[in-house]
């Protein structure tokens, strides 16, 4: 495990939405450690910090939900949208998959993933522009509800799903991926958010 800096605790404290109070508490310890801890006033023994970030992590996992941590609006595709439209928009946007889905925030249909448009590519030549979404999408992505906790995405994500969408009240309304959960969990995410 890599052993957190003060920094670092302070983006996961942050992100997790907790007081230092708060944590102080879970972790064992006072609160005024933790403020001079992130302050950088002092310089914790390593098994003070790995305890805090022990703590931290406990509670993003068994204290946030789905819809604490979902990026949205979900950017999807529809069955219909043209190959080369839907590649367009991934590599714009930096994605390596599109939920596909009929209208927004409605039924989830399939998913592009970028071995699909390049499969598709490979395997038609020249064929492959006049192709639609709908000709070369895989399975849908697995839907949770919007309440799930986050050590159950992170173990569905764990097992090769890239992808989960969150739906509330009947509507798709987020999505997450394997880096929006090792955002919360790895120190060395805190300094790229």
């Amino acid at each position: 495990m890599p052993i957190p800096t003060p920094e670092e605790l302070r983006m996961l404290r942050i992100k997790a939405g907790l007081t230092q109070s708060e944590v102080a508490r879970r972790a064992g310890v006072s609160q005024s450690l933790i403020a001079r801890i992130e302050a950088g006033k002092v310089n914790p023994r390593v098994s003070t910090l790995i305890r805090i970030y022990s703590a931290l992590k406990s509670f993003v996992e068994d204290e946030l939900t789905a819809c604490d941590v979902m990026s949205y609006p979900v950017v999807f595709v529809k069955p219909q949208t043209s190959l080369v439209e839907a590649a367009k928009i991934m590599w714009e946007k930096g994605f390596s998959q599109l939920p596909v889905m009929r209208d927004e925030n409605s039924e989830n249909v399939g998913t592009l993933f970028d071995d699909d448009i390049l499969t598709a590519f490979m395997h038609e030549g020249d064929r492959a522009p006049q192709l639609t979404v709908a000709d070369v999408m895989s399975d849908p992505l697995p839907i949770v509800p919007c309440g799930t906790k986050v050590r159950i995405i992170a173990r569905m994500l764990g097992k090769g799903i890239p992808a989960v969408l969150v739906e509330q009240e009947m509507h798709v309304v987020g999505i997450i991926t394997k880096s929006d959960i090792a955002k919360l969990l790895l120190p060395e995410y805190s300094r790229k958010t």
